[in-house]
């Protein structure tokens, strides 16, 4: 902030492996976001060590970080964050695209993830002509689409009512269940039941890290 230094997160130490269900909290300037950012490779830290899926990207330039952060993330928004000229299909594509893969290819992927998440009957469907929650499961398929490393979620319920928050918080338990690893971002308690372990932060450090003795299982 101009020429004043704001440490966000200070000397904090996170250890997430695989197959894990991570929910990150914490009141608003705990540093969350920044941590999440962080994972994301959206952001890098100015000091200590990041190391994803056996690669230390926290010296990494922003070409080689790009790379990374499309090949082993997946990211589902708030926001949804969906090309409103592209078709569902076309979105959940898309990292395929950067990828490098041929269009036959791509599609038959994009397909398969779409039928996951039980939207392959709106596949030609651009995102204006979808509800909010069938938004969120296109934005759901497209961060399924490369099989990354990790699912980061950021508040992925926060523009959803009730009744379709659960719904998305089921589709990610069943990511979970196939073996999938997820880290989602928020501050509804109910949201972060679905989490297998809850880390609280505040201040910039972890508050709390414990294993979810409260999680809510839908339709099991």
């Amino acid at each position: 902030m101009g020429k004043q230094e704001l440490q966000v997160l200070k000397g904090l130490s996170l250890d997430i492996y695989k197959n894990e269900y991570v929910a990150l909290m914490g009141p608003s300037g705990s540093g969350k976001s920044t941590l999440m950012n962080i994972i994301g490779c959206l952001d890098t830290p100015s000091g200590g060590t990041y190391i994803l899926n056996g690669h230390d990207v926290s010296k990494m330039e922003d070409n080689a970080l790009a790379e990374i952060r499309n090949r082993e993330i997946g990211f589902v928004f708030q926001q949804f964050n969906l090309l409103p000229r592209l078709t569902a299909l076309e979105n959940v594509a898309l990292p395929l695209v950067y990828a490098g893969m041929g269009k036959k290819l791509r599609n038959e992927k994009a397909m398969h993830v779409l039928e996951m998440v039980s939207l392959t009957d709106r596949s030609h469907h651009k995102p204006n002509e979808l509800s909010g929650g069938q938004c969120q499961r296109v934005a759901i398929a497209r961060a399924l689409v490369n099989d990354p490393s990790i699912i980061l979620a950021d508040e992925p319920t926060g523009n959803l009512d009730t009744k379709t928050s659960y719904e998305i918080m089921e589709i990610f338990d069943h990511i979970y269940k196939t073996g999938n690893t997820i880290v989602t971002v928020t501050h509804e308690e109910d949201i972060a039941n679905h989490a297998r372990r809850v880390v609280r932060l505040r201040d910039g450090v972890i508050e709390s890290d414990k294993m979810n003795q409260t999680v809510t299982m839908h339709g099991v």
